[in-house]
């Protein structure tokens, strides 16, 4: 008789996954292209540190426009609550565990999940006012200039035709501003091309001549990383990237390779954080 393996604990990578293909399915839009009026990247209330890497994309996909997420004991300290029956957002942290091994104590990291609440859900706590870098028409957004003219690579050429990264010539192509519909639309698509460019042998080293045979499995990878890069510049930006119906379609094709390896989405979005903290000359914490 065959035992039937039993999983022990909760497996965090899994459920990551199965949140964002149920998105998918259920035929949600990706954050990073979704037309709210962004107000900053989400932040905890009570420490003010903003979350990193794939907490991001997770707090990203709720449907709140307040950038302020805290735990049930935090709202309870601040003297307010949780409202009844509001659901929370599972996100991830590291825990490092010391163990002895071998006569030397060795330290491994261990991934866990906690569940917070956007400040939305709760009642009886103030939150500071945080403004949006928002723009309605074709002028540039200074907080994105800020973050293009800051990376040290070369101002995108600009052209007509298909945004582009060639990793051979280490250049960014782009149409002018005034092709797109509007200039939330621009700056997202800047900043996927951008993060293309931080896997040069000369940045980040993501062997982008590999990645560079279209339709390809580390293609595809790649486009993931850029995709979660965009969204995290978006998001320090404060910026509402316009919908693009292409592009939700493309990352819906994601649902069969994200079934197939859980820890996927979680891997591009950690090199994603380093390309976004490449981009904006940050030191990880």
């Amino acid at each position: 008789m065959t035992r039937q393996k039993k999983k022990s604990r909760f497996d965090a990578y899994e459920a990551i996954t199965q949140s964002i293909v149920e998105k998918m399915d259920d035929g949600g839009l990706p954050p990073w292209r979704r037309t709210w009026t962004a107000t900053g990247a989400p932040r905890n209330l009570v420490s003010g540190k903003v979350y990193r890497g794939i907490n991001i994309f997770l707090l990203l996909l709720q449907p709140f426009n307040s950038p302020y997420w805290l735990t049930f004991k935090q709202a309870k300290a601040k003297g307010g609550h949780v409202r009844k029956g509001e659901k929370g957002t599972k996100i991830i942290f590291w825990k490092m565990l010391r163990k002895e091994k071998d006569g030397e104590e060795k330290v491994f990291p261990m991934l866990r999940t906690y569940t917070v609440f956007n400040a939305e859900q709760c009642e009886g706590i103030e939150t500071p006012a945080v403004e949006g870098a928002c723009s309605n028409d074709d002028d540039p957004i200074p907080a994105c200039e800020a973050i293009v003219a800051g990376y040290p690579l070369p101002r995108p050429e600009m052209q007509a035709g298909k945004p582009s990264y060639a990793p051979f010539l280490d250049t960014v192509r782009m149409p002018r501003m005034d092709e797109f519909t509007g200039a939330e639309e621009y700056y997202s698509t800047l900043f996927h091309e951008l993060a293309h460019s931080t896997g040069h042998k000369d940045r980040l080293d993501r062997d982008m001549m590999r990645v560079a045979a279209f339709g390809s499995q580390d293609y595809s990878k790649e486009e993931l990383v850029a995709e979660f890069t965009a969204s995290f510049l978006c998001a320090e930006a404060g910026i509402s990237p316009a919908v693009l119906e292409n592009q939700a379609a493309y990352l819906k094709g994601w649902r069969k390779a994200l079934k197939g390896d859980p820890r996927m989405v979680v891997s591009a979005a950690q090199r994603a954080q380093k390309a976004a903290e490449y981009i904006l000359d940050n030191s990880p914490e």
